[in-house]
């Protein structure tokens, strides 16, 4: 089954319910903190939640934050490749940032190509401090 990227179109009721958590927020939820949020609309078991992700994340809709195992609402543009992703996380705010840049998709291809690795999806997380908590 095929959705296009950024469409909330046929979306089942609980994968609605999880994306307006998601959208709410500029940080990260767990899949536990998405459960807490939702209970008082029907949601009351982690598979309902787990399985909304993965749907999610299969439509282009959320990211996995793997370094966190958390999760955050795709931030750019549709129609734009989610196989290699970006992501800088503020270790202070907890507010992440979503990074689409050619050269870097480039070099990281590049990196798999010379050593003969058959890249099929990247994710780096950086992490550091945001401009916002350094001026603090």
């Amino acid at each position: 089954m095929s959705e296009s990227v950024g469409s909330t179109n046929h979306l089942t009721r609980n994968q609605l319910l999880v994306m307006g958590e998601l959208s709410k927020v500029d940080g990260p939820l767990s899949a536990y903190e998405i459960l807490d949020q939702l209970r008082d609309h029907g949601v009351r078991s982690p598979p309902q939640v787990y399985r909304a992700l993965d749907k999610l994340v299969e439509f282009g809709l959320v990211h996995k934050l793997e370094s966190l195992n958390a999760f955050v609402a795709c931030r750019h543009p549709g129609g734009e490749p989610h196989e290699k992703t970006a992501f800088m996380i503020c270790e202070n705010c907890g507010q992440v940032f979503e990074i689409t840049d050619d050269s870097l998709t480039k070099r990281v291809a590049a990196l798999a190509r010379d050593t003969q690795f058959s890249l099929t999806k990247s994710t780096i997380e950086l992490r550091g401090i945001c401009r916002g908590c350094q001026a603090a």
